[in-house]
């Protein structure tokens, strides 16, 4: 049975008679009656008895009518839902975003768009960037936000911000800062997988460093766990100006006068799947924001 078969049956059933539901459904008189016989036809029940020129409903019809009134009543609000979510009244994103992103630069966004559109249900996972990638080639989720370079066949990118990267320790600079200082101080980084850890891979790249020339660097599974670690006096190490922040603002870290290239913020999504309507106003929004610079790649 079709939604249209219900309609007819329900305005037949509520007027008595085929022409004047036809004229109340915009349809032909035969178009009705078609429809009609087309429902009994297909589940073998008799669901109306002529009397003259009426049609009144027969003991199976007025036990159906109840049901197909609900089913269209779901249809009322499935197709409700639907329109709500292409005006951006309902919805849900479903997105992950690596650490440095979802622990800093992406709540206030989310505030912001909640704000704005608070029918929106927003989940977010964090894990780092490779991970982050990941979830999107699987199809587990809608966007995922990342640092630095992911290149993915199936995956288009859209650069929705960028970072300033700085070099920190908890001892001041020294006086002279070149490449065998870079290599002969002790270092900690994220791990392997991380944005934060192959963005400063390639930062020191062009100073000569690698991390296979560090002394046997201490690695660590996340920003707060690495800012710990070098306010202790572990060594030196490249974060995210949003990471440390607070530490050289209260004395706690110092920045080395080491020029560092900024760092892109991409949105990932899968190219074969559909970008629901409240993930494309999210990503838009936050392109939109100050600095952020959108490109889609």
């Amino acid at each position: 049975m079709t939604p249209e078969q219900l309609r007819v049956f329900v305005t037949v059933a509520e007027m008595e008679h085929v022409t004047h539901a036809a004229h109340k459904l915009n349809m032909t008189q035969s178009t009705a009656s078609a429809a009609i016989a087309a429902l009994e036809a297909r589940h073998g029940v008799k669901l109306f008895d002529r009397i003259g020129r009426g049609i009144v409903l027969t003991e199976e019809g007025r036990a159906f009518l109840p049901e197909a009134r609900a089913v269209l009543a779901r249809i009322a609000e499935a197709e409700a839902m639907l329109a709500e979510t292409r005006g951006l009244e309902r919805g849900h994103i479903r997105m992950v975003a690596s650490q440095t992103i979802a622990g800093y630069w992406l709540p206030p966004h989310i505030a912001a768009f909640r704000k704005a559109r608070p029918g929106i249900a927003v989940t977010l996972e964090i894990g780092n960037s490779q991970e982050a990638a990941a979830k999107i080639r699987e199809g587990a989720l809608d966007l995922a936000l990342v640092e630095g370079e992911i290149d993915e066949p199936k995956l288009e990118r859209r650069r929705i911000g960028a970072d300033e990267l700085m070099l920190v320790s908890a001892a001041p600079p020294p006086d002279r800062l070149d490449a065998a200082t870079l290599r002969a101080g002790d270092w900690v980084l994220r791990e392997e997988g991380s944005g934060t850890r192959s963005s400063a891979e390639a930062a020191l790249a062009p100073h000569g460093l690698t991390a296979a020339q560090m002394r046997d660097p201490l690695v660590l599974p996340s920003n707060e766990a690495v800012l710990s670690a070098v306010e202790s006096g572990a060594g030196m190490t490249i974060l995210s100006a949003h990471v440390v922040a607070r530490s050289l603002r209260i004395g706690t870290l110092h920045r080395w006068p080491l020029a560092l290239p900024p760092r892109p913020f991409y949105a990932l999504r899968h190219r074969e799947h559909h970008v629901s309507h409240a993930a494309r106003a999210f990503l838009d929004r936050i392109a939109q924001a100050p600095s952020a610079g959108a490109q889609p790649d």
